[in-house]
């Protein structure tokens, strides 16, 4: 018994082929994950599972009394409640409780009471709620009207609706896309434990490895299903890849040398049979299918001067809009080496921090210092509003680089894969991940040494966002990242920073320990404050007190941190003065003055050192004691 079956599928958009005699079959309860290039027809694939779009040929077939779930295109609007509107997807409840208000016979409101009780209508409230606090929405929030929500927050509600019928068959197309890295994660948890069946399309390889068990892959218009994970599918296929090219080779040998064989002897007499014979074992031989693979994707930053660290530090600094401060506190530096990754709910300061990092914002409070000539390269989603539609990639790049010659604009556009052709194509004609390219392109034409990405990934597929991971570990700048992709904050970030309660501070801990630090505060919440009164210590209580204890001492751990980090560094400059000094050829290369500059530099190093010393000491002790 299957949930869905799809047989022989087409689908063509403008008379192009999009899916052509494609086939799967969803069982119960089972998770899927659908990938392919964009453009291969994924999203195609589910509108036609939902009705929006008509095959051209094959079948599509959901089981009888099968609910089908999906995510609306449009947002959620009007003046009901986030908790009301999401009860309201259940229009099956909503009906029964409209006609037990009207009192009709007893016998019929005793089936009405009955069917109430089979769907758990009871608990309707507490389920919608749950699914909205997870995805970001307290109970002040799920009170006000959904209007008043900007479009971004009204699909979260779109996306509670979906989940709260839960359904037997869930379709999700880029569900992530406008969630941050806390619904993100609760949302992975989420699927996990849904007892339906799920067809997930997303860009986020962290989600597709740990939620579905088989990926559907389409390509050149037909489905081929691979169990496991993605990780598992990406082996696999290359594996076999990689047989279809040995094989090709193998034929093709085995060709060349029975050709071989008939153009030396076709001419003798003796030898005609045996020429003959080979021309049908030619004939016979396998043909050599082409292996079409994906060209490449790879992304290029350019290559940043080098400045002294720190490159940016912030000191008791605050920041906020119209005198109203959103961040206060702000103690934190950034050296050319650090990968640092933002975590905290939307709404706490994060894209404000960016741009106040960025220059886009002044403190309102306290001092930050900048190294001189300190470049940064700065990507918001929001920038593709202020691109001109009707201007090119490559009108873009020669706006911004007046003074660069047509090579070198076309030089940048191409570090980010827009070739020659899509140089010159309309920006409104661009996809959303060409888009993204031109201001990944447009964002670092100078050579930044600081790069804010602020969720960079939302329309990039999962081979740009493997290219963009690749280029981050090569770049030589620092990095600080805001997304909701677990997967890219775990190969990009080596520091986390937390944007919470009106302030950042470091995180020490890793990924994992935030998951469960934000898994442990889920349950809090839901059990009011956690354990009965006089109830015995449980294993959570003892996680959520470590977790408490590190939270407690994290600011002191960061701080020994950056000093040993420090003091690594001036060692090394120590070092490197030392050895210049030594260098009889020092003096006769360079004047004077700089000779007696790099005396006092050292100088103020050993001051330097020497402070920082005693302060780590300090904090160690401090360490001790807590």
């Amino acid at each position: 018994m299957t949930v869905l079956a799809i047989r022989d599928l087409t689908i063509r958009i403008a008379g192009r082929p999009l899916l052509e005699g494609a086939d799967l079959a969803v069982d119960p309860g089972r998770k899927i994950g659908l990938v392919g290039r964009n453009g291969a027809g994924k999203s195609t694939l589910l509108r036609a599972i939902t009705g929006e779009v008509q095959p051209d040929g094959g079948e599509i077939r959901l089981a009888a009394r099968a609910r089908l779930g999906h995510v609306a295109q449009e947002a959620p609007a009007g003046t009901a409640s986030l908790l009301e509107t999401v009860l309201a997807a259940d229009e099956e409840r909503a009906a029964l409780l409209a006609e037990a208000e009207r009192q009709p016979e007893p016998a019929r409101l005793a089936e009405i009471h009955d069917r109430l009780i089979a769907i758990r209508a009871d608990s309707a409230p507490a389920r919608a709620a749950a699914i909205l606090a997870g995805l970001g929405f307290d109970a002040a929030a799920q009170a006000r009207p959904v209007g008043g929500f900007s479009g971004g927050w009204r699909m979260r509600v779109a996306l509670a609706r979906a989940l709260f019928l839960e359904p037997d068959l869930l379709l999700l197309d880029e569900p992530t896309n406008h969630l941050d890295l806390e619904a993100a994660l609760w949302l992975e948890g989420w699927l996990a434990r849904f007892p339906g069946a799920v067809i997930l399309v997303s860009h986020d390889r962290g989600l597709l490895e740990r939620v579905p068990d088989a990926i559907a892959h389409l390509d050149r218009g037909r489905i081929a299903l691979y169990p496991g994970g993605f990780g598992n599918f990406a082996r696999v296929r290359a594996e076999r890849l990689a047989q279809q090219r040995a094989q090709n080779e193998r034929v093709a040998a085995e060709r060349a040398r029975i050709q071989a064989f008939v153009d030396r002897f076709r001419a003798k007499a003796t030898k005609a049979r045996q020429a003959q014979s080979r021309l049908k074992a030619l004939e016979r031989l396998p043909p050599i299918e082409a292996v079409v693979e994906d060209a490449p994707v790879r992304f290029d930053f350019p290559e940043p001067a080098d400045l002294p660290p720190p490159i940016l530090a912030l000191s008791r600094a605050a920041v906020g809009y119209d005198g109203r401060a959103v961040l206060r506190d702000l103690d934190l530096w950034l050296d050319q080496e650090d990968r640092v990754a933002l975590l905290g709910a939307n709404g706490n300061g994060k894209s404000t921090l960016a741009k106040l990092l960025a220059g886009r914002l002044d403190p309102m409070a306290g001092e930050l210092r900048r190294a001189p000539r300190l470049r940064v390269g700065y990507f918001a989603q929001h920038q593709t509003e202020e691109l001109d539609p009707r201007g090119t990639p490559l009108s873009h790049m020669r706006a911004a680089l007046p003074r660069a010659t047509e090579t070198a604009c076309r030089a940048q556009l191409a570090r980010f894969g827009l070739d020659a052709d899509r140089a010159e194509t309309e920006v409104a004609s661009l996809s959303g991940g060409e888009k993204a390219r031109l201001l990944l392109a447009l964002c670092t034409r100078e050579a930044p040494q600081l790069l804010i990405l602020d969720e960079p990934t939302n329309h990039l597929d999962l081979d740009a966002r493997e290219a963009l991971v690749k280029a981050l570990a090569e770049f030589r700048g620092a990095v600080l990242l805001i997304t909701h992709d677990p997967h890219l904050v775990e190969l990009v970030a080596d520091r986390l920073w937390l944007v919470a309660d009106g302030t950042v501070r470091p995180f020490d801990g890793d990924l994992d320990e935030y998951r469960a630090l934000l898994a442990e505060r889920a349950r809090a919440a839901a059990n009011g404050n956690g354990t009965k009164p006089d109830a015995a210590p449980t294993r959570a209580d003892a996680r959520r007190d470590r977790a408490e204890t590190r939270a407690a001492q994290a600011p002191l751990r960061a701080r020994v941190k950056e000093i040993e980090a420090l003091l690594e560094r001036l060692g090394r400059e120590a070092a490197l003065i030392e050895s210049r000094l030594g260098d009889p050829a020092t003096y006769a290369r360079f004047k004077p003055e700089d000779i007696a500059w790099a005396g006092t530099r050292r100088a103020a190093i050993a001051r330097e050192v020497e402070a920082l010393e005693a302060e780590w000491l300090e904090l160690q002790e401090r360490l001790e004691a807590a």
